[in-house]
């Protein structure tokens, strides 16, 4: 599809607008060209900062009429390059949408703007003793409004869901500049289609969305942490259905390999434990509840679960100084990883018990195609992430044949029964991948609801399909 470039008539109906907010120097215009995907950086032409849903309306509505293409902009520490304004035109930062507009204590609800990073949330309604579970290794700086757009999870999710769960209604601007509401504040609604549902995770192809209606539930006052040392990573993989099989349900199951600690190691030198050489991989355990002698109990179940692993001995976090510690590790593994070299993520998710089988497949397929791979992830939902390490592979192979052996990686992932994004979303960097997950019936159904939402295709181009 052609799009329109955006030209000097535009940047002044933008300026009149917003006056300052409408941004045109290229070095402040680069950093918006680029999220946490790889190395790829695609600049905007011109970026604009609307404050108001009302502007947000006038800006799309008028992109609608010209042909500009509008790319929605949050924190940008995306994964799957769904923020890259790669037609040029509008990157449209939502960063001044940075409000908490009201915390229902009385319903156990949050309103809140999209910019509003997703850990300020979480500590605002703590004040209160409530909980937003979903807590993405970006928490600290991605937006709320990201991880709807994306349908984020993080290692709570294993206990209690992911975005999805918590949204009930949306604010949105859709291409024409027309403002809905997707639903309603309740809990239950059977009134018609969930486009509340549809527009969490649609990488913002449909819509621009400016509130967000989000449930809340109690927050736990005990948790408990445990990190198992495992001789050898498959059977941490085992271990893992083996601890949901007992009847548990931990509020976090996390996988790292070995490598994957050890470089985080490096690169956060503050956090320091002991990795023995026969350490092939460790599993972080985590329990929470309102009651800690239960926990106590529940903890001394697990480790009678973990009793028929290969496992070392097993450390408990003795203080929330600690427990932080060994968080912090597990949250910076990706960043790590990627400061140690270059590399591709794939966000595969499988059903839990597959989970050993899916590891299997990324060191067989590894070595068939001859690169290293550093593997961690939401064990509990069976969502391993799969870094492909660079190294000393040449630029023709990663980035000609490369593709080739991802795709055969989500073959064995849908083989599986699992599939090829578990939080990150498709994007831009995975769209290729699409048909392995999806025939055409289903594709061309996707592709006719973002027809029905934007018959000109201008939010967000060239994502997902």
């Amino acid at each position: 599809m052609q799009y329109k470039a955006v030209i000097s008539s535009d940047i002044q109906y933008f300026q009149t607008l917003l006056g300052e907010r409408c941004i045109t120097n290229e070095s402040l215009r680069e950093s918006y060209g680029q999220d946490h995907t790889e190395d790829l950086v695609f600049i905007p032409e011109v970026v604009l900062k609307p404050e108001t849903t009302d502007e947000v309306s006038a800006i799309i509505k008028y992109c609608n009429i010209e042909g500009i293409p509008v790319t929605p902009s949050g924190a940008r520490t995306g994964l799957s390059g769904g923020a890259l304004p790669i037609h040029g035109g509008v990157a449209l930062s939502m960063e001044r949408f940075n409000k908490i507009i009201a915390i229902d204590e009385k319903n156990h609800q949050v309103t809140v703007e999209p910019g509003v990073i997703t850990q300020v949330l979480q500590d605002a309604v703590r004040e209160v003793g409530l909980f937003y579970p979903p807590d993405p290794a970006s928490k600290g700086s991605c937006f709320i409004g990201g991880n709807v757009s994306e349908n984020s999870g993080g290692p709570k999710a294993v206990k209690y869901g992911v975005t999805k769960d918590y949204v009930l209604n949306l604010e949105l601007v859709l291409p024409t500049g027309e403002i809905i509401w997707t639903g309603a504040n309740v809990l239950k609604n059977a009134t018609g289609y969930n486009l509340t549902q549809l527009l969490v995770g649609s990488e913002g192809t449909l819509g621009v969305i400016t509130k967000i209606v989000m449930r809340l539930i109690p927050h736990p006052t005990d948790d408990l942490l445990m990190l198992v040392p495992f001789y050898n990573a498959e059977k941490a993989c085992e271990a893992v259905a083996a601890i949901f099989r007992a009847g548990i349900t931990p509020s976090g199951l996390e996988f790292m390999e070995r490598d994957a600690l050890l470089w985080t190691m490096q690169y956060e030198t503050e956090s320091v434990i002991e990795v023995k050489d026969s350490h092939a991989a460790h599993l972080l355990i985590e329990v929470d509840g309102f009651d800690v002698e239960a926990l106590m109990k529940t903890c001394e179940e697990i480790t009678l679960v973990l009793e028929n692993f290969e496992t070392d001995e097993i450390m408990f976090a003795e203080s929330q100084a600690q427990k932080d510690q060994l968080w912090k590790l597990r949250r910076k593994v990706g960043e790590a990883v990627k400061a140690h070299s270059v590399y591709k993520e794939e966000d595969t998710v499988v059903p839990r018990y597959e989970l050993p089988n899916l590891l299997a497949a990324v060191k067989r397929i590894g070595n068939q195609y001859g690169f290293k791979s550093v593997c961690y992830g939401h064990a509990g939902d069976g969502n391993l992430h799969v870094n492909i390490i660079k190294g000393d592979l040449s630029d023709d192979f990663w980035n000609n044949e490369l593709s080739k052996a991802i795709s055969e990686l989500f073959t064995e992932v849908i083989a599986l029964g699992g599939t090829i994004s578990g939080e990150h979303g498709i994007g831009l960097v995975q769209k290729q991948y699409m048909p392995l997950a999806f025939n055409e019936v289903q594709l061309n159904l996707m592709r006719s609801i973002k027809q029905v939402f934007d018959p000109k295709g201008i939010l967000n181009p060239g994502k997902i399909f």
